[in-house]
């Protein structure tokens, strides 16, 4: 059984509690889960803690396999954020080596076959599973079990093989596959595949040089190498006298130079290496982010709390190089499908970003969103100059939505007669050429991450994001006869083509101008784009409205109108080329509107008659359910999205008949999980608002300031709610307990009531390291006792519907 670990506050240290009360606290939460009467509501918050097992609730999610995952769509994701891996049991076992920076097409570094473990891929007990809080894949049968990870330190993967018969000869095989030329050296039991092209061939291209290197060496008895064609290294061996050996295979970032000499040093740096090394980072970012442990009585919560927490193995297991590992919403690192890829493999899509930048915030994993924000600011001199060239000398940044690697707004499909141009005046109509919000959004991103690390340095180097955004913005904008600003053409992201006035134009001005202006302040600056920010602000045009069964607009005045929806621009009749929802843009990710306010309503109607119902794996529907506050909503819709588009075993989804691994569905219910159970988007915290009343949670989330809320929840009551401070701070919340009066209890015990104004809003000043839990000043505390937070690994895939998690025999 495993030990429970708890947090004190937000130090590394962890507090270990015996199995005995593990045990007992596991058997209290099953006998409340299954209705069981009670004589005590427990709480997990203790001496100022929140007290989580949290290996047993990370092993909650593990994927289990009851059979050998055959077909390279069964493959499961590993990777260290910058070598990826699907590993398969094709073949005996298959594993597909697979890097970000393998520009323009991302080619596969090739795959590892073991045909030997043929024996235990169709062994009748076969077992496997992923096992997310060690990161690793662990298969077992006919006394065999291969474990397979990738070094944390160094670009290698690692094949530890136990229980094989020490004289037989194994032989393991390293190759790539037809349409690839490489060159295939020996040296010194090493066999190395490499080769380099350069950037050349599309429009856009940066004319750098690029390329693949793998290199394989075995830990066993008598390996000898051998260039068994010009696409292969095959090595034969002996295992080890224990009958155990192991399977190295290097492949770093690549552009030419000594390819031998590089893959043995990462050979000889991986072989000093064993897997504790690895657990290491694995276990110590696991204690570092936002636990959830969610239940119902129909196992859909926990269904959802399996993706989230695939959600996050996959985002450190891919987003820790330069840029992302996700392109397109595909979880391009995972392939085990070559080098096919659907969608231009050289371009990002800013769209099929945003779910994942977002979730990241509500997790306390900040840090992973650097590479995103690194693909804009790294190319921001490139970004300028495109809009220089294609928006009529235009100052300021145009981010195109689906923006090449190097900073080009050229979308290379190989289904398009011509490429695609992004954030182009001249160019044909298309579905993203005049999208001119990306920008915006993704400086309103920077400025999110800034206000939830307090890391001044960061908003300093990506201020200028911000202000270059918002220039542009001004000087496309025009003002009409009445001296208001509108836009044209501009598309209404995919869905409308030269409009005016998209909802997401409209939106971009009226979110980034005032966050633009708080930033400037924020680090002493002023200049004329900030003047000019100040003085357009009476002048943003409202949002565009329509009637539900009319497509003109109306005027602002009757947004109260019972029929009254946020259209998608000034021009509600234009033709839909996507299956997009514009008119919830002002909810998410442009946070204008939420679960209450003078637009509220408006934009609840405007949900309830989207006219794209969970239409595609990246539905926004659940996230923007839970900031208008609508808790059912968001639990049918991540229930709709799942069923329809979670595909694979792995719990990644598929959007078209071609086949990969798409991570944005799981990005989405991580957000809308976290979203709603707290929010903390515009300086108020909103604790519970959009959970279903017959799901039970217990978990925490991340809010601004490097805080965090620890909450517990049974039959749609707050059981627990803590607060952990990083830094000293003030924060504003809606009293979870409407009428009540709240007291706040520090580390120490003392208890002070919490000022409170007309409207229900709470305010608490938190003392840096400070801990405190949040309660109803008459709450019985008699009544509650102490149980931690527990769980124990999965031993079954889990089912949702049609849909599962593993694979069931």
């Amino acid at each position: 059984m495993r030990t429970l670990h708890a947090y004190h506050s937000r130090s590394s240290k962890l507090q270990v509690i015996s199995s005995v009360t593990i045990m007992f606290a596991s058997l209290s939460m099953v006998a409340q889960h299954k209705g069981a009467v009670t004589s005590e509501v427990t709480s997990a918050w203790k001496d100022g803690t929140f007290h989580i097992d949290v290996p047993g609730i990370v092993g909650r999610s593990d994927i289990i396999l009851q059979r050998a995952n055959a077909d390279r769509t069964e493959a499961m994701p590993l990777g260290n954020g910058r070598l990826g891996l699907g590993v398969w049991s094709q073949d005996g076992y298959t594993a597909q080596l697979n890097r970000g920076d393998t520009w323009p097409s991302r080619l596969s570094l090739g795959q590892v076959v073991i045909p030997g473990l043929a024996e235990l891929a169709r062994a009748s007990d076969y077992s496997a599973r992923l096992n997310l809080y060690d990161g690793e894949f662990v298969e077992q049968g006919a006394g065999l079990t291969a474990t397979t990870y990738v070094d944390e330190s160094v670009d290698a993967m690692v094949v530890e093989v136990r229980g094989a018969v020490p004289d037989a000869v194994q032989v393991v095989e390293l190759r790539l596959w037809p349409g690839r030329t490489p060159q295939a050296m020996v040296e010194n039991r090493v066999g190395v595949l490499f080769e380099t092209w350069r950037d050349t061939n599309e429009l856009g291209a940066s004319g750098l040089t690029f390329g693949s290197l793998s290199a394989i060496r075995v830990d066993g008895r008598d390996s000898q190498v051998s260039c068994d064609s010009p696409l292969s290294i095959k090595v034969t061996f002996r295992p080890k006298v224990d009958g155990t050996f192991r399977i190295l295979v290097a492949a770093p970032e690549w552009h030419g130079g000594d390819a031998v000499g590089t893959g043995s040093s990462i050979l000889d740096k991986a072989m000093a290496l064993t897997s504790d090394d690895h657990r290491k980072w694995w276990h110590s970012f696991w204690n570092s982010v936002a636990m959830l442990k969610l239940s119902s009585s129909d196992l859909s919560a926990e269904y959802f709390e399996n993706l989230r927490a695939i959600n996050l193995f996959t985002t450190a297991a891919e987003s820790r190089d330069r840029f992302p590992g996700s392109q397109a919403g595909i979880g391009d690192l995972f392939s085990s499908f070559r080098d096919d890829h659907r969608w231009g493999p050289s371009a990002y899509w800013h769209w099929n970003l945003r779910m994942q930048v977002s979730a990241n915030l509500g997790a306390g994993m900040a840090r992973f969103n650097e590479p995103y924000f690194n693909l804009y600011n790294d190319n921001m001199d490139a970004i300028a100059q495109w809009t220089q060239n294609h928006m009529r000398g235009r100052r300021g940044i145009c981010i195109p939505e689906t923006m090449r690697f190097n900073g080009v707004g050229y979308e290379n499909e190989t289904w398009l007669k011509s490429p695609g141009i992004n954030c182009t005046e001249d160019g044909r109509p298309y579905y993203n050429a005049r999208t001119i919000s990306t920008g915006a959004e993704v400086a309103l991103w920077v400025w999110q991450q800034y206000l939830y690390t307090d890391d001044l340095g960061f908003l300093e180097s990506h201020y200028p994001l911000m202000r270059n955004a918002a220039e542009f913005l001004l000087a496309y904008a025009r003002k009409d006869s009445n001296g208001v600003l509108y836009t044209y053409p501009s598309n209404a992201h995919e869905s409308n083509w030269d409009v005016r006035n998209p909802t997401t134009d409209v939106a971009a001005m009226r979110a980034l101008f005032p966050a633009l202006i708080i930033a400037a302040a924020t680090l002493k600056v002023d200049d004329e784009v900030v003047q000019a920010a100040k003085a357009a602000l009476p002048s943003l045009p409202a949002l565009p409205l329509r009637t539900v069964d009319k497509a003109g607009l109306i005027p602002e005045t009757e947004l109260n109108n019972s029929r009254a929806i946020i259209a998608s621009s000034y021009n509600p009749d234009a033709i839909v080329h996507n299956e997009e929802n514009i008119g919830l843009e002002p909810v998410w990710p442009y946070s204008l509107i939420g679960d209450d306010g003078p637009l509220h309503e408006l934009a609840v109607r405007t949900f309830m008659q989207r006219p794209n119902k969970a239409s595609a794996d990246w539905s926004a529907d659940p996230v923007q359910a839970a900031r208008l506050g609508l808790g059912e909503e968001m639990r049918s819709t991540l229930k709709t999205i799942t069923e329809r588009y979670q595909f694979y075993p792995s719990g990644m989804a598929q959007l078209t008949a071609f086949p990969e691994f798409y991570v944005e569905q799981i990005g989405v219910v991580s957000d809308a999980l976290q979203s709603g159970l707290v929010q903390d988007y515009d300086g108020l915290v909103r604790v519970k608002p959009a959970w279903p009343d017959n799901w039970d949670a217990d978990g925490t989330v991340e809010i601004q300031h490097n805080n965090r809320i620890h909450l517990q929840i049974r039959a749609g009551k707050i059981v627990t709610l803590g607060v952990e401070a990083e830094t000293a701070s003030e924060i504003k919340m809606r009293n979870p307990w409407p009428g009540e009066t709240v007291d706040i209890v520090s580390r120490d015990g003392s208890r002070a009531r919490l000022p409170m104004d007309s409207t229900g809003i709470l305010s608490m000043e938190l003392k840096a390291g400070g801990s405190y839990r949040i309660s109803p000043s008459q709450e019985r505390k008699e009544l509650i006792g102490f149980s931690p937070v527990t769980g124990q690994p999965a031993v079954v895939p889990k089912k949702l519907g049609s849909r599962s998690i593993g694979l069931i025999r």
